[in-house]
């Protein structure tokens, strides 16, 4: 496994769901402490600041680091736990799945069910399943159990998945790449800037709750008062069976995404055009991406006082908001030689450029 697996199995296999984000951001920290100067903002985000030639503009790069999970909500008499989402989870993706509730005593696995198909009639076996009809059971028989497992009401519960290198040893399969590849990107972006010069100052920041409502760039935001901002997310990949072009043309391995849109924010035109040719100057391809249902922490940053030029760069997934999702090695190694030379092209003159 090389220093890039290692990176993105840390941060997949920590958890870290909204408002829980401590185990996770004690990972970011490790690996952000020795390549910048550190601060975190008061609900959570975690800020790494590196200065360059010059302290202005100010250039905010920023990827959540929660990942989608759920909350213990009640424990019947029975001993089987019922739980609410922390994010937006697909109801189809969730039966039979394993997941782990982060107790006041450890750690303890649970698996996500239902009533069992052999007790229902044919119709209703052709139906969804919903989620309030579901259940954790971590094989106890009473609540009295439950508790004495250690279990409390309002305890975060995250998926139970590890980080795995396919087959063909260019994909990797993991729980959070939503959006710990975002923050794996940052943190190999601030790597690669140690050894190269760049005319502002960066402010990395690790953003909290995100998939609740973009709460920790709102704090952020605040706390860095960038002058231009770069998202970096997980993508959509169109690329699986059932997706129409003009829905998806988005690929794996077809390298990074540039969204020119989606339900909370349209880039800034000419710092898009600026990605682009930081993209040609790179020799790599970037692919296009409008997402009309979903948004970024970008839909807060880009609104921020006055407002912030702001783009969105992302890596194609597959799966998520599931379990476990790919990515591929080579959309990650071009969003960071885009990344590297976008950043040391956006001096004072670049960015005053921007909204002119």
């Amino acid at each position: 496994m090389d220093l890039i697996e290692q990176l993105l199995k840390d941060l997949t296999e920590a958890h870290g769901v909204p408002g829980y984000e401590t185990p996770v951001r004690a990972v970011v920290r490790q690996y952000m402490e020795s390549l910048g100067s550190l601060s975190q903002d008061k609900l959570g985000s975690l800020i790494c600041t590196k200065p360059g030639t010059s302290n202005l503009p100010r250039v905010m790069l920023a990827g959540h680091m929660d990942e989608i999970g759920f909350m213990v909500r009640h424990i019947t008499k029975e001993g089987f736990i019922k739980f609410l989402p922390l994010g937006g989870w697909f109801d189809q993706v969730l039966l039979g799945q394993r997941v782990l509730i982060k107790s006041q005593k450890g750690d303890i696995t649970g698996v996500i069910g239902c009533r069992p198909p052999h007790l229902i009639s044919a119709d209703e076996r052709s139906k969804v399943v919903q989620r309030k009809d579901m259940y954790i059971d971590i094989g106890a028989t009473s609540e009295t159990e439950v508790q004495e497992a250690g279990v409390r009401i309002g305890d975060p519960i995250v998926p139970r998945a590890d980080f795995q290198v396919l087959a063909n040893g260019k994909t990797y399969l993991s729980k959070a790449f939503d959006d710990r590849v975002g923050v794996a990107l940052m943190i190999s972006v601030l790597q690669a800037l140690q050894e190269r010069s760049h005319p502002n100052t960066v402010c990395a920041a690790a953003t909290v709750m995100e998939e609740v409502g973009l709460r920790g760039a709102s704090t952020s935001v605040e706390a860095i008062e960038p002058d231009v901002a770069i998202i970096l997310e997980s993508d959509i990949a169109g690329d699986v069976p059932g997706i129409k072009p003009e829905e998806s043309a988005v690929k794996l391995g077809g390298g990074p995404t540039l969204l020119v849109y989606d339900a909370r924010m349209i880039p800034n035109l000419k710092l898009r055009d600026m990605a682009l040719e930081a993209a040609q100057a790179s020799g790599v391809t970037l692919q296009f991406s409008a997402i009309e249902g979903g948004s970024t922490d970008g839909g807060m940053i880009h609104l921020y006082k006055t407002g912030v030029p702001t783009v969105v760069i992302a890596i194609p997934a597959r799966h998520i908001h599931s379990h476990s999702s790919i990515i591929h090695r080579k959309d990650y190694e071009d969003a960071v030689k885009v990344l590297v030379e976008l950043v040391s092209r956006l001096g004072k003159t670049q960015v005053e450029a921007l909204t002119v």
